[in-house]
């Protein structure tokens, strides 16, 4: 009876065993080696705000950081031309020092340009049979601001104006401008509306268009009938200032939408900011300065990770440790009081074979404002599978 039941027993563990032995290796997850979320050294700057209207600022990397907190939408005035040629150039592209496709103004033209003249309004002189380049045309609409160049560009892009300002808005949604409505393409209409925050947004994507960044970089150009014309941006130059545009006329205020570079820690950082309804275009100039003046020394970029530096590691519960390695400096602007995200993208792993030492597995996921960045990680040492033992006695 005795060894019977034994025989049951060695029967059962040798079942035991065997079936431990062929099961399955569990697989390994990463176990992440920093934090989900720190805060940007530094107390969140009380920043100049005009005392009237409303504004908003971001920087290059960061994108928008902060705003008045007084927003509405409100007419944008020639500020929404930034959008016409950002759509034209889209639509048309130019690279730099080309002058694009010929223009030719018609008899439509000239009447849009006599009646605009008429009722005082920003126009740049055009005659019939004149010929603009695409490139002179953006000149003339960002420069001297010329309201009937919007309109012949917008005829000249889509056939109308009425399919040109659909584009305008399509553009808008797809930027995430949800406090923004175009009317026109010059601005000229007080149903053209935006807010500071908005604008900020268009104009660092409308920047990184080397052809506009140039054009509104001009003090002044030659157009071949207007002749010489001078950027109403007369801040142009002055605390950094390297563009955008201004808008005023509708008496209800100036707007000004600005960039300006600044060394920032031996980096050259952009510096964004919208100003609107303010009394003057001299007190928007005024507003804008002061904004740049307090923001510089509240920015400087900071390396948030290092080459080599371990973020996270393999612990197989047989034994043996792998670090994952970052692969990349990573420098990134920072602005106090932000938050900073990193999350870890590494597989679970199956090791049912050796991997070695500098092994591709997953990425850091870092964000920090528009920053959004997946650093790749390598294993700092080899991985085996389990051996005989482990898998014999494991639990």
């Amino acid at each position: 009876m005795r060894l019977r039941v034994g025989g049951v027993v060695l029967l059962l563990i040798i079942g035991f065993v065997t079936f431990n032995y062929f099961r399955p290796i569990p697989a390994v997850a990463a176990t992440p080696g920093v934090p989900s979320a720190t805060t940007t050294t530094g107390t969140v700057p009380a920043l100049p705000w005009p005392s009237v209207g409303s504004a908003a600022v971001g920087t290059s990397g960061l994108g928008l950081i902060a705003n008045s907190g007084k927003e509405a939408p409100a007419p944008a005035a020639s500020v929404a031309k930034v959008m016409t040629a950002f759509v034209v150039l889209e639509d048309k592209p130019l690279k730099k020092s080309d002058p694009g496709p010929v223009i030719l103004i018609t008899d439509a033209d000239v009447q849009v340009y006599q009646s605009e003249k008429a009722q005082e309004q920003s126009v740049v002189e055009v005659r019939t049979g004149e010929q603009l380049t695409e490139f002179q045309a953006l000149e003339g609409l960002l420069i001297p601001s010329g309201n009937n160049l919007a309109f012949t560009l917008a005829n000249w892009d889509a056939g109308s104006v009425a399919a040109f300002v659909v584009k305008m808005n399509k553009r808008a949604k797809a930027l995430g401008m949800s406090h923004t409505t175009f009317a026109d393409p010059a601005g000229a209409l007080t149903q053209t509306v935006s807010t500071p925050s908005d604008l900020v947004m268009l104009g660092m994507v409308a920047m990184k268009q080397e052809v506009f960044a140039q054009i509104v970089a001009t003090s002044d150009t030659k157009l071949p009938v207007a002749g010489t014309v001078y950027n109403v941006d007369y801040a142009l130059g002055q605390s950094g200032i390297i563009g955008i545009k201004t808008g005023s006329g509708l008496n209800l205020g100036a707007n000004f939408l600005f960039a300006a570079s600044a060394n920032v820690s031996g980096f050259t950082i952009t510096m964004y900011g919208c100003v609107m309804g303010q009394p003057t275009l001299d007190r928007a100039f005024a507003a804008a300065k002061a904004l740049i003046a307090a923001m510089q020394p509240q920015l400087r970029v900071a390396r948030v990770l290092s080459k080599y530096v371990s973020v996270g590691s393999y612990e197989p519960p047989w034994g043996g440790h792998a670090e994952l390695l970052s692969t990349a400096n990573v420098d990134l602007v920072e602005w106090p009081g932000m938050i900073l995200r990193q999350s870890l993208r590494a597989p679970t792993l199956a090791i049912d074979k050796p991997i070695a030492p500098g092994t591709a597995e997953g990425e850091l996921h870092i964000l920090l404002g528009d920053y959004s960045l997946d650093v790749p990680l390598t294993t700092s040492a080899s991985l085996y599978p389990p051996g005989r033992f482990w898998r014999l006695t494991r639990i």
